[in-house]
C-alpha cells in the first residue's frame, strides 16, 4: 500500500506537466527524422577498416526511439525511449530504459517538466524499481 501511495504521488506529479507542446523548432526536426536510421561508422586511424560505433532510430512521428552504442565486442549500451501518449507526435519522453551489453536493464530514467515544456527532473531508478537518484534542471534567464 504504501508503494503505491508513492508512485500514485509521483505519477499526480508527473502527468499534468506533459500537456505542455514541443517547440516548433522540434516539430520541424521530428518531421525530418519520420522512420529514419541513421549509423554511425568509425575507423582506426592508419586502417580501412570501418566499425559500427552508433545507431539511432526514429518512429514514424520523427521522435527518438532506440540508441545504440556499440564496442569493439558487440553491443555496449542501448537506450530506450518511451512517450506520454504513443500517437502524439509532440509528446514528449516519459522515460527511458537502459541496457548493458547483455541486454538487461540497468537503469530507468523518469521526467517531469516544466510548464514551459522544459526539463525540470530526472528520476533514475534501478530495475528492480528504487530510486538511484534525482536530477533537478535549474533555468537561469540573463
Amino acid at each position: 500500500m504504501k508503494k503505491f501511495l508513492i508512485v500514485s504521488f509521483l505519477l499526480s506529479l508527473i502527468i499534468p506537466a506533459f500537456s505542455q507542446q514541443v517547440t516548433p523548432e522540434t516539430m520541424i526536426k521530428r518531421q525530418k527524422r519520420k522512420g529514419l536510421t541513421i549509423k554511425e561508422w568509425n575507423t582506426q586511424n592508419g586502417s580501412k577498416q570501418a566499425f559500427l560505433d552508433h545507431v539511432t532510430t526514429y518512429d514514424s512521428l520523427g521522435r527518438k526511439i532506440e540508441e545504440i552504442e556499440y564496442a569493439s565486442y558487440g553491443q555496449k549500451s542501448r537506450v530506450v525511449s518511451e512517450y506520454v501518449d504513443a500517437a502524439d507526435p509532440a509528446s514528449k519522453v516519459l522515460r527511458e530504459i537502459e541496457y548493458n551489453d547483455r541486454d538487461k536493464v540497468v537503469r530507468i530514467r523518469k521526467f517531469e517538466y516544466n510548464e514551459d515544456g522544459s526539463k525540470k527532473r530526472q528520476l533514475n531508478y534501478y530495475p528492480n524499481g528504487k530510486l538511484e537518484s534525482v536530477k533537478e534542471f535549474e533555468l537561469i534567464f540573463k
